[in-house]
């Protein structure tokens, strides 16, 4: 089955001849006008049946939703296909199309069957009015529809019109033309990136040498573009930042849960949603069903949610799963190392409120959570990360005081786009974005407030006067994908060297704390028990034993961003000193052991720790060839 879907301003049309002798009766071949409606010219073709009838129904319920007409006109239309289905059998579809779509709009007329037609039409100019779908019945009698669009939500953000304004803490909205950025800042920098859509890499960003240097992740040639592949130091670096992003999620009050990283496009809630989530998925063929890999934890939170028995008094309910992996279909002229991939870790946090006044209360304490997170990461939310913040204009007429109270929370100024409508499933959505130094944006911390999805996926609670009501979802992601994080850690260090800093990971970050090298071999058996204290106190050690000399090792151990540097020789077997050598403070003084640990232990404190994921000698290592 063809169908093409076009929203109208009207439609006029007047049955002239029969063009088959299977045509209908009709009582008169006057004109008839239909104004605001979506016509669906509909081909039937050759094995079409009952069985694709739910699917169809379902799409054009979709449409009508995501472009709000209540009025459908179905108008058969065989000029869409040359392998068409028998009269009697494209008849009797018809019928039972118009029969089983009546419980999903207001209004719903069918132009007679097996007639000549004259008709005028005039579709509106919005880059959703037009619309093709195809359906096929699969072997086990089930349907299964192609799309020959992507996301209508999609392809709304490519061409949607905003307003763009800047808003500074203690004033009023600023029209962005109006706005005096300063030069050369990564905030001048967001702005024209946001507003050109350009998002196409001419140029290897800076971080994808320094990933590949410091043998933390490469690009996997065996693979699809966009999946990368994690070296140990990479490896443990992300599960240092998935362990500290997920137990801030916990400590706020996040309960982690697992769901599936496949679905079936055609559960009705999630092909609904597809058009409302500006993303393009990997889709996989698996039995008789059509499978898609997600692209954000929302499918399985929703659906698991809505099997719960929730009282108001249990709001906001909040669910929270790190999914490793999502899966975007990014274009390949936009993929960039670490910044834009095809599959990403992702923290997802929904919380399920019992109203919008209580999901704006939840949206600045997640708000406060994402500054807290962003800062524990080694980011400035004042230096490093600038806010952007969507909205319709009708959210914020009703909520002005709100949003300037919420925007002036990050003390600088902010981007802001406005929409005079709204295309997707939220009302207001704010972002930290980290510009790199090809001025490229990538957002990390995230927040939304999502008014369709409660319905959508039929996730109720019983509220205080005993009735079932949909919750307001807010879509939390604290620092946004986690390698999008270690992007941008890196990248800071590119601008660190630019202002004369030397380039450093963080301390609880850094694979290697402490770096012991020993003379020669006989002051082994002492780095040994050295290394043994510092393991036993949680710091990530290890020893250069290699047949090199002294320079040498401490020239590699600084080329690897190694914080502390400790040499042994005589002296150190012999005394109670230890010589330390601290590279970011290009400073070298003798200390105990005891006190190398306390200084250490203070700085990371409040950050997980996991040992070393290689062995603890250097020449038991194999060489990663980037």
């Amino acid at each position: 089955m063809r169908v093409l879907l076009l929203h109208s301003d009207f439609i006029e049309y007047q049955p002239i001849s029969k063009e088959v002798q299977a045509a209908e009766d009709i009582q008169s071949k006057s004109t008839k006008k239909i104004d605001e409606v979506i016509v669906a010219l509909i081909a039937i073709e050759k094995d079409d049946d009952e069985s694709i009838i739910d699917d169809v129904c379902r799409e054009l319920k979709t449409y009508g939703e995501t472009i709000k007409c209540d009025n459908l006109l179905i108008y058969p239309y065989a000029h869409l296909s040359s392998d068409l289905a028998p009269h009697s059998t494209a008849q009797a579809l018809l019928i039972s199309i118009e029969k089983h779509v009546r419980h999903f709009f207001g209004t719903v007329n069918r132009a007679p069957f097996g007639w000549t037609k004259s008709f005028n039409i005039k579709v509106k100019g919005h880059p959703l009015a037009e619309n093709a779908r195809t359906f096929q019945k699969k072997g086990n009698g089930k349907s299964n529809m192609k799309s020959t669009a992507e996301s209508t939500s999609l392809k709304s953000e490519d061409v949607l019109n905003s307003t763009w304004y800047v808003f500074v803490p203690g004033d009023s909205l600023i029209p962005i033309n109006e706005y005096t950025f300063q030069k050369d800042s990564a905030f001048k920098k967001l702005a024209e990136y946001e507003l050109s859509k350009k998002r196409t890499v001419v140029e290897v960003p800076p971080h994808v040498k320094l990933m590949k240097r410091l043998a933390i992740a490469d690009y996997e040639p065996s693979s699809d573009g966009g999946n990368m592949r994690y070296y140990p130091k990479g490896r443990l670096m992300k599960s240092l930042i998935e362990t500290y992003v997920t137990r801030m999620i916990h400590e706020y009050g996040g309960i982690e849960v697992e769901t599936p990283v496949m679905y079936d496009s055609n559960h009705p809630s999630i092909h609904s949603y597809f058009n409302r989530f500006p993303a393009r998925q990997y889709n996989i063929q698996s039995d008789n069903k059509h499978l898609f890999l997600r692209f954000a934890a929302c499918f399985g939170q929703f659906l698991m949610a809505k099997d719960f028995q929730i009282s108001y008094k249990q709001l906001p309910l909040k669910l929270y799963e790190l999914t490793r992996y999502s899966f975007r279909r990014e274009k390949s002229g936009e993929l960039a190392g670490l910044r834009r991939l095809r599959a990403f870790s992702m923290p997802d946090c929904h919380a399920f409120c019992r109203d919008i006044d209580q999901a704006k209360e939840e949206f600045v304490k997640r708000f406060d959570l994402s500054l807290k997170v962003i800062e524990g990461l080694g980011l400035s939310s004042i230096d490093d990360v600038d806010m952007v913040i969507r909205f319709t204009s009708d959210f914020y007429e009703q909520n002005k005081e709100f949003i300037k109270a919420f925007a002036a929370r990050i003390k600088k100024p902010i981007l802001v786009e406005m929409w005079k409508e709204r295309f997707f499933y939220f009302i207001v959505k704010w972002e930290f974005n980290f510009v790199d130094s090809l001025g490229k944006a990538a957002a990390l911390s995230t927040d939304q407030i999502d008014v369709e999805n409660g319905q959508r996926y039929k996730i109720e609670f019983v509220d205080s006067d005993g009735q079932k009501k949909y919750p307001i979802i807010l879509h939390n992601s604290p620092s946004g994908a986690v390698e999008r994080v270690i992007f941008a850690l890196l990248e800071k260090t590119v601008k660190d060297v630019d202002v004369g800093k030397l380039p450093a990971l963080p301390l609880w970050l850094s694979h290697t704390q402490v770096r012991i090298i020993p003379v020669s071999s006989k002051h082994l058996a002492f780095s040994e028990k050295i290394l043994d204290q510092l393991n036993n106190n949680c710091i990530r050690a290890d020893i250069d034993d290699r047949e090199l000399s002294v320079a040498k090792k401490i020239r590699e151990a600084e080329s690897e961003w190694i914080h502390f540097i400790i040499v042994i020789g005589d002296k150190e077997v012999d005394g109670k000193e230890l010589v330390v050598r601290e590279r970011l403070a290009k400073s070298q003084y003798n200390t105990s052991l005891v006190n190398l640990i306390e200084k250490i232990k203070l700085e990371i404190f409040d950050k997980p720790y996991m040992p070393l994921n290689l062995p603890s000698y250097l020449s038991k290592r194999p060489l990663i060839m980037v």
